[in-house]
């Protein structure tokens, strides 16, 4: 029979590895933009956006949506580059192992 003690001790250290791995997520910085860098958008390996910069050229009041589309592809964009960062961190963590559940962040 399995050492239970044994398993819990390393359910105990995943979950501190798994904190640690967000915390230093929320430290890494990751970059998307649009319009040939008329619009930057900055966020942390969580996804929280934390930075937006818009070329003052764009920012066009009679074309307000093209300003507005160029924010939604850059947003999707770092969302997506710290989606794929957040995955890798996960995957030094796990081994590579395939788990069967989403991140909790």
């Amino acid at each position: 029979m399995a050492d239970f003690s044994k398993i819990f001790e390393q359910a105990q250290q995943m979950q501190a590895r798994m904190q640690q791995m967000q915390s230093d997520l929320e430290k890494q910085i990751v970059t998307a933009t649009a319009g040939a860098g008329m619009v930057t958008v900055e966020a942390d390996g969580k996804g929280t956006l934390t930075r937006v910069k818009i070329d003052p050229s764009v920012a066009d009041p009679k074309d307000v949506e093209m300003l507005e589309d160029l924010v939604l592809v850059a947003v999707n964009e770092v969302q997506k580059k710290a989606a794929e960062l957040a995955k890798g961190e996960m995957g030094k963590l796990t081994g590579g192992l395939n788990l069967p559940f989403k991140l909790p962040f």
